[in-house]
């Protein structure tokens, strides 16, 4: 993976900063995406440039489809091309189906499931050109599960399964593969506004969980890591599950 370049949205926290800083371990140019903190962002950016790793960071709202043209062409200026693309960028909220307005869905819809594909879209080309790319989109369970007062973001879960296997079948032919790394129960910072009761209990913990913990960061990353190199060529249209057990499909 060394010299590869990534970029990683959503990356100045928790799931995202664990990509961001694995893929710096392992050498690669890192393009760090945050929606608005450029504190968070700079950190990440001053971690990865201490080890092995290059790294810049570019603020902005993946989706929007013009700072995705933006974001984009960063990444090429500094680095010559995009190698692998990871969305992780993404919002959440807890509504009733009922109570959610026509501008509630089309935000989530555009930041959760539309900016994977504008991106993809826009990183694509380059990828056919030199033969090879990475596209991993970080799901979540209730795409598959279903979840209350989430419609919304189930919708976008279960759409990213349909989209990267729409990638991996027109674009296998050009050495790209497309995933869906899906985290379980993780040990990451949530608002309690959409998560109230977080962190739960180590009681309710085992009894979700056969492996009795929460999932951490790093084991996400390492699974987008492994999805990343060459060593997954022959992994396409898949969707992988970190879940300790959680869940099984």
């Amino acid at each position: 993976m060394s010299g590869r370049t990534v970029i990683v949205t959503g990356a100045g926290r928790n799931i995202g900063r664990a990509i961001a800083l694995t893929f710096g371990d392992a050498g690669c140019n890192v393009v760090v995406n945050a929606r608005s903190n450029g504190d968070e962002a700079a950190e990440v950016v001053d971690s990865v440039n201490a080890g092995p790793g290059k790294a810049i960071a570019v603020l902005g709202d993946v989706g929007d489809p013009d700072f995705d043209e933006e974001l984009v062409r960063a990444a090429v200026d500094r680095f010559g091309g995009v190698d692998c693309l990871i969305n992780n960028a993404g919002r959440r909220r807890l509504q009733s189906l009922l109570d959610i307005t026509p501008e509630d869905w089309d935000t989530i819809l555009r930041s959760n499931l539309s900016a994977m594909f504008y991106l993809s879209r826009l990183v694509l080309p380059g990828m056919v050109e030199r033969r090879w790319g990475r596209i991993i989109n970080i799901g979540g369970p209730d795409g598959q599960s279903g979840a209350p007062f989430r419609a919304h973001n189930v919708t976008c879960k279960a759409g990213l399964i349909g989209l990267v296997k729409a990638i991996s079948i027109e674009f296998a032919h050009a050495g790209i593969t497309a995933n869906v790394v899906v985290p379980g129960m993780m040990d990451t910072t949530r608002s309690p506004i959409d998560y109230p009761g977080w962190p739960p209990s180590q009681q309710t913990i085992s009894s979700r969980v056969p492996t009795a913990r929460l999932g951490t960061s790093d084991e996400v990353a390492y699974a987008c890591r492994f999805l990343s190199s060459q060593a997954a060529a022959y992994v396409t249209g898949q969707t992988l599950h970190v879940n300790g057990g959680m869940y099984m499909p």
